[in-house]
């Protein structure tokens, strides 16, 4: 698979594991918020983040935790941009644009951006604006011919067969992917672990990820810092590192392509030393 200037292996036996790496230029992200919303200060965090191994850049300007406010396109574009615009300029790697607006995603997509990173996987506009024809965004993504990954979301938890449900909702986006023209080689997939899922979901969609795989499209999975994390350990976002570690881990042995952290130094180790121990025991 090509992002930006890159290929990105996700169709060998042995592929690796790519490392997404969030850079949330938003004053209310649950984790760092506020923490990268100027231009020096992202800048020296996405130079770490390479040099610690990021594949990948992943620029969001609105948070999606549970109960944010969701803010005026306008708004998240005057945001977004200029960043995506400054880590082209200044360093050579790929760029995703984390949302899920079609006009946000085209001037992300002008300013240079590389991918679409939904978090509805194409179906905000089927369920909250009555779009019953192929949406505004699978278009323009076409349009650019850059990847989409496509996350799992709905607007309730009303599951009649949970794990077969969630890769329904997943195979109507990659639908409505095609039927825009996209190419099958240009999908990614996300479980979506902390949206329209309790404790206990999350916990058994993240061990079952490898029927996913069921879909045919390369996996990513997307747990750092969040809810289920702590709520497992009892502990805050700050201090959630070792969690997401566990879950990378996870992810790693259960097929993912791509992981999507804000700690990219350790979880590229544990990814690392975890390969080395799989591949190993490949030869034998």
């Amino acid at each position: 698979m090509k992002i930006g200037n890159r290929e990105f292996d996700v169709n060998s036996a042995d592929h690796k594991c790519y490392i997404m790496g969030i850079l949330n230029v938003t004053p209310d992200s649950f984790s760092d918020g506020g923490k990268w919303n100027t231009l020096g200060k992202a800048r020296d965090h996405v130079a770490r983040m390479i040099e610690e191994g990021a594949d990948i850049i992943d620029v969001g300007g609105e948070s999606t935790r549970p109960g944010h406010e969701q803010i005026s396109i306008e708004e998240e574009i005057e945001r977004v941009t200029p960043y995506i615009e400054m880590i082209k300029k200044e360093f050579d790697i790929p760029v995703s644009i984390d949302s899920y607006k079609a006009d946000v995603i085209e001037a992300a997509l002008k300013s240079g951006a590389d991918l679409v990173n939904d978090v509805w996987g194409f179906r905000y506009e089927k369920f909250y604006e009555g779009c019953e024809e192929i949406p505004r965004i699978a278009h323009i993504t076409k349009k650019y011919d850059v990847p989409v990954c496509l996350m799992h979301n709905r607007p309730d938890r009303d599951y009649t067969d949970y794990i077969e449900d969630v890769i329904a909702d997943l195979q109507d986006s990659v639908d409505i992917a095609l039927s825009a023209g996209i190419d099958k080689d240009k999908i990614i997939i996300d479980p979506g672990i902390g949206f329209a899922k309790d404790l206990e979901q999350n916990l058994i969609l993240t061990n079952r990820l490898q029927e996913l795989g069921r879909l045919g499209y390369p996996i990513l999975l997307a747990t750092s810092r969040k809810s289920m994390i702590g709520l497992s350990l009892d502990l805050p976002s700050d201090e959630r590192v070792e969690g997401t570690i566990a879950t990378s881990v996870l992810g790693v042995m259960k097929g993912s392509s791509f992981v999507r952290v804000h700690d990219v130094k350790e979880n590229k180790r544990a990814i690392e030393m975890t390969r080395a121990i799989l591949n190993e025991q490949k030869c034998l």
